[in-house]
């Protein structure tokens, strides 16, 4: 909604400075942005005798301001840069007056003493430069959505404390962590510890980097200015988000305060093992280079490293000696920028001899945002799917596309779009790879946020990014990229980045080609798990099973919405007897390689949130319901080339050899697990539900089953049902969480925007479902053949006995 003070400052701005070299008009929309505040301060320019204009309130706008004095009560020298002022208020949110008196009057010392109260200044009335320039920007002094007065408090009191500072600004008082704020936390570090004020500038150098070494160590205890600022980096990076023996996800906290108390050093040590350096609860310097920076201490030890430099033996051995026990390594070459950086042939090979475990990488240039887009992250995926393929990397690898720029928030839309097509690409493909993030921090939050990345590759080592000032690591982090160097080792240099990397995040990989286990080995798994289970004593031992096998690639959102968090007691307990989540097996009917954790995932979402009789679930999203959601982004996605939807079902699902989201291997997991859900809730245990279902005679008649229990063995039912997941609104909490999560898978796969399903054409819908409902059936029927096909086979060997 335009703002008629708003509007009749544009007007006026644009009129009265229209013709001086260097101006630019702003909207006259009545809407407050930037634009308006550059006008205001060219206009100010012009009146302080500045030419030509621009849209910079700089050190020279700033020394002709303060020149003037501070301006106060009665001042009249100049009735533009009074109206400059009140226009100023206005756009700021208060009322400085709204009668023209060509003088700095009361209405106006009214207002600039209310945004010194909110700015944390001492409330004079009377407008210094530096308020003049804080005047004429877009910060906010008062509580804004989404702020907190915790972190508001520290904005105020770092303004009223160092604002007279020459390289200080004033900052926003908004509630919100920022680049701005993050600076003028380290002037004021820099200040305390003896810098001198003209070299306070905010980076984190040397000098700075010594202070905080001598002067600013501080401990449970402690109290003064250096609690003070350290305690406010803490507020700036909190909540530490964690998971708990029980699998809850726990925010941790406190507060800004002058005395180091138990509360603070329990906040610390939880920081200092979230973020993988030392845990004492003290406020030492590697703490504090953690609160201020991305990269934190780039000297202290790591484990983790990443480079464009092939990896040999004797280079492998020397990183092994240094420390390292993990190395990120490229997928592709770059598109530009010369040099060879992908893995070679049998280098994988090397590293693994070496005792090194790898992390794929993913970048194709990534250094502009013209290059985010989703049709390019789409092509990125298959891509990265392709060569993840050729060089053998297992089933559930997470995969680290490159974001590799200072990407600002509003470039955020196009590079999330850019994410979803990765995500599209990927399932494209059948699902086998997992999509991580590699950027600021700011980047691998939203990514992660918005598309699911698992895990995040902070570029930390770019501290100066915009989006790591004034960002906290994500909840998500695996690796942090803290400082590049160059290895000698004899003869040989290369180049190499250290990375910090966390415990219990992604563990890379150790081999490559992993053959898929036979069932009965699956089986015999599957009763070790359930044997622990039942060891654990809490929970119903079915249950834990499938939430461990699901705990990795299946816990986060939106799966904890959808069917709830796993008990992360027990993932810890089968972890600490030296069991891991097997990632696939074969299927004994089909020969085809199916996914554990989407098939127990699958069966998860069918054990604790069943279908009522009619009507579809949040376990159904789970399992075909998902599935259905993602093929039907894929086909608007490629609906200039398939403009019929049922064509679309018919060339694209359950088909063996067939790329899709929901390709063949997706449906036999959508019915397994559905069909084992169904045998536990029966009464049998998970290890009698799978051993009849891969060693008896239910895999043999699978579709056939999962189409009578789930859809009433009719085709008009399975396209009743598919109707519903894609167009019903349930009334309630989950019905809410359902059409939220649609949203979000059909977006992902089919890009932003996407015609939603209850806005097509009802024939088109029809049709749609009605080629779901004919696919499963199809299925179910040439189920006697295979079925006839596999007995025989079995006849045949055993007579060959």
């Amino acid at each position: 909604m335009a703002d008629e003070k708003v509007l009749e400052a544009q007007k006026w701005v644009n009129s009265t400075y229209k013709s001086i070299d260097g101006y630019k008009k702003c909207p006259e929309d009545g809407k407050i942005g930037w634009s308006t505040m550059y006008a205001l301060i060219m206009g100010l320019q012009k009146e302080l005798g500045i030419s030509p204009v621009a849209a910079n309130f700089g050190d020279g706008t700033l020394s002709k301001l303060a020149a003037l004095g501070e301006l106060e009560s009665g001042w009249a020298k100049n009735k533009n840069i009074v109206k400059i002022i009140r226009y100023g208020l206005f756009c700021k949110g208060y009322t400085g007056g709204y009668s023209d008196t060509g003088y700095y009057d009361p209405d106006i010392a009214l207002a600039v003493k209310k945004m010194q109260s909110n700015m944390g200044l001492s409330q004079s009335g009377t407008l210094h430069a530096k308020v003049f320039k804080a005047l004429l920007n877009m910060d906010a002094y008062v509580l804004t959505a989404g702020g907190s007065e915790e972190v508001r408090s520290i904005q105020q009191w770092l303004n009223g404390r160092y604002w007279t500072k020459k390289t200080v600004d004033i900052g926003p008082a908004d509630g919100h962590y920022s680049r701005s704020v993050q600076q003028n936390l380290m002037k004021a570090i820099q200040l305390e510890i003896g810098i001198a004020e003209a070299d306070a500038t905010g980076n984190f150098g040397a000098g700075t980097q010594d202070g905080l070494k001598s002067k600013a160590v501080v401990s449970e205890g402690s109290s003064g200015i250096y609690v003070q600022l350290f305690s406010a980096a803490c507020v700036f990076n909190q909540p530490i988000v964690t998971v708990n023996s029980s699998g809850d996800t726990v925010e941790t906290n406190t507060v800004f305060k002058t005395k180091f108390d138990s509360n603070l050093a329990t906040f610390v040590t939880t920081f200092q093992r979230f973020s993988e350096i030392s845990a004492d609860g003290r406020g030492n310097y590697a703490t504090w280079a953690q609160l201020l920076v991305s990269m934190g201490d780039p000297d202290r030890p790591v484990t983790a490293s990443d480079t464009a430099y092939t990896i040999t033996a004797s280079r492998a051995k020397k990183m092994y000696s240094d420390g390292y026990r993990y190395v990120g390594r490229y997928l592709n070459e770059a598109s530009g920028g010369g040099g060879s950086k992908m893995l070679e042939e049998g280098e994988l090979a090397t590293i693994f001899d070496g005792g090194l475990r790898v992390f794929p990488i993913f970048q194709d240039n990534g250094r502009s945002l013209s290059e985010y887009y989703y049709g390019n992250g789409y092509a990125h995926a298959q891509k990265a799917h392709n060569q993840a393929v050729h060089f053998g990397f297992n089933r559930g690898t997470i995969i680290y596309f490159a974001v590799d720029y200072d990407a600002t928030d509003g470039d955020m839309p196009l590079i999330l779009n850019y994410f979803r097509g990765v995500a599209s690409g990927l399932g494209s493909k059948g699902k086998r790879y997992v999509h991580g993030v590699y950027g600021s921090r700011h980047v691998c939050a939203e990514v992660t946020k918005e598309t699911y990345a698992r895990y995040s590759f902070v570029s930390g080592m770019s501290w100066g990014f915009s989006g790591n000032l004034g960002y906290s690591l994500p909840a998500n982090w695996s690796f942090n990229q803290i400082k590049e160097y160059k290895v000698t080792s004899g003869t040989d240099t290369f180049w190499l980045d250290r990375d910090a990397h966390r415990v219990g995040s992604d563990p890379g990989q150790s081999s490559v080609n992993r053959p898929s286990s036979p069932a009965d080995e699956f089986i015999n798994y599957i009763k070790s798990l359930y044997d622990l289970a039942k060891a654990y004593g809490k929970g119903n031992p079915n249950q834990l099973v499938m939430e461990y096998l699901r705990s990795e690639s299946y816990n986060g959102n939106p799966w904890r919405a959808l069917i709830g968090k796993v008990d992360g007691g027990f993932v810890s307990y089968v972890n600490d007897r030296n069991l891991s989540i097997w990632p696939e097996f074969k299927d004994p009917f089909t020969g085809q390689h199916l996914g554990i954790e989407h098939l127990m995932a699958t069966a998860n979402g069918q054990f604790v949130k069943p279908n009522p009789s009619g009507n579809i679930s949040l376990g159904d999203v789970a399992g075909w319901g998902g599935d259905l959601m993602t093929l039907y982004g894929e086909w608007r996605r490629d609906h200039d080339s398939y403009a019929s939807g049922a064509t679309y079902v018919n060339e694209k699902m359950g088909k063996i050899g067939v790329f899709s989201s929901f390709g063949f291997t997706d449906l036999v997991e959508d019915a397994d697990g559905y069909l084992i859900a169904q045998a536990v809730r029966g009464g049998k245990s998970i290890v009698e539900a799978v051993r009849d279902h891969y060693q008896g005679s239910g895999g043999l008649t699978r579709f056939r089953d999962y189409v009578h229990q789930r859809f009433g063995g009719t085709k008009s039912e399975a396209a009743a049902q598919a109707k519903k997941m894609l167009t019903d609104e349930p009334a309630s909490a989950d019905g809410a969480i359902l059409v939220g999560g649609r949203i979000s898978l059909i977006q992902q796969f089919g890009g932003f925007p996407t015609l939603m399903p209850h806005a097509l054409p009802a024939d088109q819908l029809d049709a749609w479902c009605n080629a779901f409902g004919n696919n499963l059936m199809q299925h179910a029927n040439t189920e006697t053949l295979r079925r006839a096909q596999y007995q025989a086979n079995q006849q045949r060997l055993l007579g060959s006995k």
